[in-house]
C-alpha cells in the first residue's frame, strides 16, 4: 500500500537509523506485534517492559510506513466534541474519552524522557472559530470541559487579539498539549528493545495469520512461521487488509514545514499549537528548532497518483492560509508531503479482538487525528486484554460499537 508522497521531514532529518534483520528462522514467542511504527512501538514497549516475550515485525524498514508522515501534534482534544460524544454514547463515555486522552499526553512525556532526544515538549493548544457560526458550539464545548475539571480558558475576540493577534471570533486555550517528532521515539523505542532482548525483525511481510482456541500461528512471504499466544496487529492504514468488515474511511491528508523561523516572527507559535472549527482544517505547530509545521487540506480521494500530484499544491494553498492569519510570518514550504489518513465514523479508534479471529488475534487501529495518544492509550488496553484483567476503554473503542 502506498502511503505516503512527497519528503516527509522526519524520515529526511533522520533517516534510516537503525538497521534490524530480516526473519530467517522460525520462532515462537507471547506475543507478536505486526507492524513496526509509532503504534506497534508504543504497544511492543509496554508489553516487553512488563515481561512479556515480544516479538516486532515490519514489511518495511522499521518505521518506514506511515509514522515518518505524522504531524505529531499530541492533543487530548479528539476531533469529535464532548458534547457530540455525548449525544452519540453518553456522558461517561465522552469523560472518559477525554481524560483518558489528558493522561496519554503526560504518559507519552514520562516515556520521550526516558527514550531521550525525541524532540518532545510541552505546550498549549488554541483552537480557534473559524467563523461566527461556530462560536456556539466552541462555547459549548468551553463549558462541558470547564463543567468537568479540564485545564482550558475562553478568549473572546478581543482577547484572541490582544493576547495572540489572532483575528478571529473565539478560541478555546487548552494548556496541556505537547510535540514529538514520532519516527525519532518510535525508532529509539524499537533500538533499545532490541538492546534489551525484545526481537524486532523488518522486510518481514506477514502473508496469513490463523488463529485457534490457544495460539495463533503467522506466516511469512518466505515461508518462516511465528507461534504466539497472542498476535497484535499494528500495522496502521494497511490493518484494515485483515479485516472482512470496513471499519474506517481512507482520506488523504497534506502538510509542509519551513526552515527554521526567526524567533521573532515566530512568537507564541514557539510553544502553542494552533488548530480551527472548520472541517477539515487548518492546523500548526513549531518544532524544537524553530521550524513550523503545517497541515489540512484534507480530501477523500485516497488515490496515490492523485496525492502525488497534489502535494506542491496543496502546501501552497495552506501556505497562503498561513500568510492570512500571519501577515509578518514568513514560512514557505522546505519540505512537503501527503499521506493516507484514517478515520472511524465517530473518530474514536479500535482496539481489541474481533469476530472474525477470536480473542488471539488484537487490533490496533488508532485512527483519527489523535493517533499518537490513542496509541498510547491502546498499549495499555491491548495489555490488560492479554493479561486478563479488566480495562476502562475496553468497551468504548472496542469493534462491537460499530454494530
Amino acid at each position: 500500500m502506498d502511503l505516503k508522497s512527497g519528503f516527509p521531514f522526519w524520515a529526511v532529518k533522520n533517516g534510516l537509523m537503525y538497521a534490524f534483520p530480516q526473519l530467517d528462522a522460525d520462532l515462537s514467542c507471547d506475543v507478536v506485534v505486526v507492524g513496526a511504527g509509532i503504534t506497534g512501538a508504543l504497544i511492543a514497549d509496554d508489553l516487553a517492559g512488563h515481561g512479556h516475550d515480544v516479538v516486532v515485525v515490519d514489511q518495511r524498514d522499521v518505521c518506514w510506513g506511515s509514522t515518518p508522515a505524522s504531524t505529531a501534534l499530541l492533543q487530548y482534544e479528539i476531533d469529535t466534541h464532548a458534547t457530540d460524544l455525548v449525544k452519540r454514547y453518553d456522558q461517561a463515555s465522552a469523560l472518559l474519552a477525554y481524560q483518558s486522552s489528558l493522561q496519554a499526553i503526560r504518559e507519552i512525556g514520562e516515556l520521550a524522557e526516558t527514550v531521550g532526544d525525541v524532540d518532545f515538549a510541552n505546550c498549549e493548544s488554541l483552537y480557534y472559530a473559524s467563523c461566527r457560526t461556530d462560536v456556539s458550539s466552541l462555547a459549548d464545548e468551553f463549558a462541558w470541559r470547564k463543567q468537568h475539571d479540564f485545564p482550558v480558558r475562553w478568549l473572546n475576540c478581543a482577547g484572541l487579539k490582544d493576547e495572540f493577534g489572532l483575528t478571529a471570533p473565539a478560541a478555546i486555550l487548552s494548556t496541556v498539549a505537547a510535540r514529538v517528532d514520532p519516527y525519532r521515539l518510535a525508532s529509539r523505542l524499537l533500538h533499545r528493545m532490541e538492546q534489551q532482548g525484545t526481537r524486532v525483525f523488518d522486510r518481514t511481510e506477514v502473508t496469513s495469520i490463523t488463529a485457534t482456541a490457544d495460539s495463533v500461528k503467522l506466516t511469512t512471504s518466505s515461508d518462516m512461521t511465528i507461534r504466539a499466544k497472542h498476535a497484535v496487529v499494528a500495522s496502521g492504514y494497511e490493518s484494515q487488509q485483515w479485516l472482512d468488515q470496513p471499519v474506517a474511511r481512507n482520506l488523504s491528508s497534506y502538510a509542509y514545514i519551513s526552515d527554521p523561523v526567526d524567533p521573532d516572527e515566530l512568537r507564541w507559535l514557539a510553544n502553542t499549537m494552533l488548530w480551527e472549527s472548520s472541517r477539515p482544517y487548518l492546523y500548526m505547530r513549531s518544532t524544537g528548532d524553530g521550524r513550523l509545521l503545517v497541515g489540512g487540506e484534507d480530501d477523500e480521494r485516497d488515490l496515490p497518483s492523485r496525492r502525488d500530484r497534489l502535494v506542491d499544491r496543496k502546501a501552497a494553498t495552506l501556505q497562503r492560509k498561513v500568510a492570512r492569519l500571519f501577515p509578518h510570518l514568513r514560512a514557505q514550504p522546505a519540505f512537503a508531503w501527503a499521506s493516507t489518513f484514517a478515520e472511524t465514523s465517530d473518530v474514536l479508534p479500535l482496539f481489541g479482538d474481533h469476530p472474525q479471529y477470536g480473542p488471539r488475534v488484537l487490533f490496533a487501529l488508532a485512527y483519527g487525528g489523535n493517533g499518537i495518544t490513542y496509541s498510547m492509550l491502546g498499549a495499555g488496553l491491548l495489555r490488560a486484554q492479554i493479561e486478563r484483567r479488566q480495562h476502562p476503554l475496553t468497551g468504548l473503542f472496542a469493534f462491537a460499537r460499530l454494530g
